[in-house]
């Protein structure tokens, strides 16, 4: 039997798999971004923005509830049985956009979207862990949110074009077919890492065992490292619900063309992508806390720049500004909680997490179009912005450095 080595470059191709498959994880959701919310007000006729945001907040809650239970399913199944499992159900997505003849079926569609991400990403990421040392866990972590949210970019640009010059359904979407078939080959092909985890639990210090209300009692409140990570990590993902829904509006509402909007759109998420290729990595180095608290409070000040602003070229600049405040924390935060928990409950713990930060996504749709019809789009964006600067404020006072001094 051939000893098990964890390394990146001791496991080259199969990091190298798990990288290429989240790329195509993420550009499912990238098929979506530019056009959806339109398609929304001028192919359903949807007049309130909370109708039109109703597809991200049915993925924001498939997603966190399918985060949560698949952490447990993977410590049990193994985790290439999961990802398989989630490119099943992703299937279903592109095909119901095609052929949806009311906005429930769109809706019905991102339930699976949330499925399939929640179960495709997580395991691509717990694999990447898995195989890692513990000095590499953040460059590991940044290397799949790069390849993920590379995905959501590049769709989110190729959507957009696609829509303009034909129509934003169904043509867009029979790439989503293509995607879900590429995604399922590469994961037949990628090696499953339970051994990782077994040599790992084997030479790990003997920890009390954890049930699966404990892991989430400590991860969500009693560990105030976890919770303060776990509250980041929802801040920002209740941000991005919020931009996801609100900001191709918003620029439509400025004035701009769908390619235009497509573009800045896409720039937010390849920031965001492109900068955790060093983010993650800098924090195996110089530690997780500032990345976290300088994050967050970047993201705010990005989204009051984009209101503030009324050119283009600025607009561009909020947007790359807002991507590079989400790639400071994006990986520091599953880093962190990695750092805390034991490989026994790991998993479970990360899945904890994921719950909380994509619940966010649905949290960020909810109270953006509520805000937006209540009083106005403006308002909305630069409420939803306080947000990430609390979760900042909070982790610069209760947040310890959770990276051991040793690994530094």
């Amino acid at each position: 039997m051939k000893k098990i080595q964890f390394g990146i470059k001791e496991n080259f191709v199969n990091f190298a798999l798990l990288v290429v498959t989240n790329f195509f994880v993420g550009s499912m959701v990238g098929l979506e971004r530019t056009i959806l919310p339109i398609i929304g007000e001028e192919e359903f006729g949807l007049a309130s923005t909370s109708a039109a945001l109703s597809f991200i907040i049915s993925f924001g809650f498939s997603k966190a509830i399918i985060n949560y239970f698949a952490g447990a399913i993977a410590d049990r199944l193994g985790r290439k049985k999961v990802l398989l499992l989630g490119w099943s159900f992703g299937l279903l997505v592109p095909l119901l956009v095609i052929f949806a003849s009311s906005w429930w079926m769109i809706v019905v569609a991102n339930i699976f979207l949330g499925i399939n991400r929640g179960l495709a990403w997580s395991m691509t990421v717990n694999m990447k862990i898995d195989i890692s040392k513990p000095s590499q866990r953040g460059l590991a972590v940044g290397l799949n949110e790069f390849a993920g949210y590379t995905g959501v970019a590049a769709m989110a640009v190729v959507s957009g074009f696609i829509a303009s010059s034909y129509s934003p359904r169904p043509e867009p979407f029979y790439l989503g077919i293509g995607i879900v078939v590429i995604g399922f080959i590469l994961s037949l092909l990628v090696k499953d890492t339970k051994e990782f985890v077994k040599l790992q639990s084997a030479k790990s210090p003997a920890a009390p065992k954890m049930t699966a209300g404990e892991v989430f009692m400590e991860t969500t409140f009693k560990n105030k490292n976890l919770a303060s990570v776990t509250f980041a990590g929802l801040s920002t993902n209740l941000k991005d619900g919020m931009a996801w829904g609100l900001f191709p509006i918003f620029f439509a509402a400025s004035g701009l063309s769908v390619p235009e909007i497509g573009l800045i759109v896409a720039i937010y998420p390849a920031s965001w992508g492109f900068f955790q290729l060093f983010t993650g990595a800098l924090s195996d180095r110089f530690g997780r806390k500032w990345f976290i608290v300088g994050g967050m409070w970047l993201q705010a000040l990005s989204l009051w720049l984009i209101l503030a602003a009324s050119t283009y070229s600025l607009w561009i600049a909020g947007a790359v500004l807002l991507g590079l405040g989400t790639a400071m924390v994006y990986p520091t935060l599953q880093a962190a909680v990695s750092d805390v928990a034991t490989p026994e409950w790991r998993a479970s713990s990360m899945g904890v997490y994921r719950f909380w930060r994509d619940s966010g996504y649905a949290f960020g749709a909810l109270f953006a179009g509520i805000l937006t019809d209540v009083i106005n789009i403006e308002w909305a964006i630069g409420l939803v912005a306080i947000l990430p600067f609390s979760a900042g404020l909070i982790a610069a006072f209760r947040l310890s450095e959770t990276l051991p001094a040793d690994k530094k």
